[in-house]
């Protein structure tokens, strides 16, 4: 939609009002009516397919009285997304000074008070006057969230489904004073483990993160930081206990994983393994597998973010020490998971070769009546190649004679085999 096509409704709209004002009232108040009703559909209609900042555009170039017009023919479910695209200005022409709804996304905002941790609920700009937060925490919030986040402090906050796919330069980097840093945060739940991307943006005293799902490290560190006075002291430092919080998270998913391979081990070490058992062991193989790769890739970009805090110099002596550990506590983690990987391709390689044994198993019984079938069918053969003289025609025991030693030709090779130890 262009705001030419939008210019000409208008213009038609006001022409057609212009002309039937010399007609009799009745029939000018009728025409009128369905002019009106005309020319507003189709503009509700172009409305309805154009985006919210195409409709922020066109509103922002028509004159008052036309943006009012335009206004009213906006879907009420779609308005609270438009003013957002709208100048304070021009909002407060259309609608006063009604604030337009942020979404269903969670907002929250941290000051420290008495050196712990203080909850504040934003739901509006007014929520954020009179508070000075170290932290504000976005956890899947729509585009007006992120624009009420940003005009207010000055600063535009990414998308957090944006965040997947982006190359490792695009991770860390400074602007205009501000400092980007992109990292995947473990998610481990039963049988759905992931990694979860989150933005954080160091502005001056304040951390901003973005997010689009909840996480347990992040709920850890709020009963930390509000239970125990001193936790933080600054963004920064809030920024690093999240880092070591994530780092004892893995941790505990290593351990959790370690103590499954233990009961994996106890299955494959057993004597019997059946086919059906050796499938379910491969799943829950491949499945700590997974979470061990996840764990390991999230530990290196952890420690390539503390990393780079470290290079910028913005720590102080204490963080940069506790950023020091953090970084020794990954190394540990990267050596279990190595560890690991060792335990889990041993216990891949056995169940393997279990399933081998129990196919040979198979193989071994067709191959012993394969070879066990080849005496009599040898003497069969024989035996049937004689048409001239023909023992079954005139001696009545010729068939049980043939038949009994075709069983002596399978019994005694058996028995002979079987005494060698080769059919065990």
């Amino acid at each position: 939609m262009s705001l030419h096509t939008v210019n000409e409704l208008l213009q038609k709209h006001r022409l057609v009002e212009a002309m039937v004002q010399n007609q009799q009232a009745p029939r000018r108040n009728l025409v009128v009516t369905l002019v009106q009703k005309q020319h507003m559909a189709e503009l509700s209609s172009l409305l309805a397919r154009s985006t919210p900042g195409d409709i922020g555009q066109i509103l922002s170039s028509l004159s008052e009285d036309d943006a009012r017009l335009v206004w009213q023919q906006v879907a009420e479910a779609r308005q609270d997304d438009v003013l957002w695209e709208l100048s304070d200005s021009l909002r407060e022409q259309l609608v006063g000074d009604r604030e337009p709804h942020c979404g269903v996304g969670q907002m929250s905002a941290f000051e420290l008070v008495d050196g712990r941790l203080s909850k504040v609920a934003i739901t509006c700009r007014h929520d954020l006057d009179g508070i000075q937060p170290i932290w504000i925490d976005l956890l899947a919030p729509t585009k007006a969230q992120r624009v009420l986040i940003g005009q207010y402090f000055g600063l535009e906050l990414p998308n957090p489904s944006d965040l997947r796919d982006l190359e490792a330069s695009a991770r860390f980097y400074v602007e205009q004073n501000e400092i980007h840093i992109h990292s995947d945060f473990l998610l481990d739940r039963e049988g759905n483990s992931r990694s979860v991307p989150v933005a954080f943006v160091l502005r001056g005293d304040i951390l901003f993160s973005i997010r689009g799902e909840e996480l347990p490290v992040f709920r850890l560190q709020r009963l930390r930081a509000r239970s125990q006075p001193g936790f933080v002291t600054d963004s920064k430092d809030m920024l690093l206990d999240l880092y070591g919080a994530e780092a004892e998270y893995s941790a505990d998913a290593l351990e959790n994983i370690y103590t499954e391979l233990e009961t994996v081990s106890k299955k494959v070490l057993s004597q019997n393994v059946s086919d059906d058992d050796a499938e379910q062991i491969l799943a829950d193989i491949a499945e700590e597998e997974d979470l061990n790769g996840r764990i390991r890739r999230n530990m290196l970009d952890t420690q390539r973010a503390v990393s780079f805090l470290v290079r910028r110099k913005l720590l102080s002596p204490e963080q940069l020490e506790d950023a020091q550990q953090i970084l020794r506590d990954i190394e540990s983690l990267n050596s279990h998971t190595a560890f690991l990987f060792d335990k889990i391709n041993f216990l891949m390689d056995a169940t393997v070769g279990f399933i081998n044994i129990n196919q040979n198993k198979v193989i071994k019984i067709f191959s012993v009546a394969s070879v066990a079938m080849l005496p009599p069918t040898l003497i069969a053969s024989i035996y049937g190649m004689n048409f001239e003289h023909m023992p079954e025609l005139q001696w009545m025991l010729g068939y049980p004679f043939a038949l009994t030693l075709m069983a002596l030709s399978i019994l005694v090779p058996y028995l002979f085999f079987r005494r060698k130890g080769w059919l065990r």
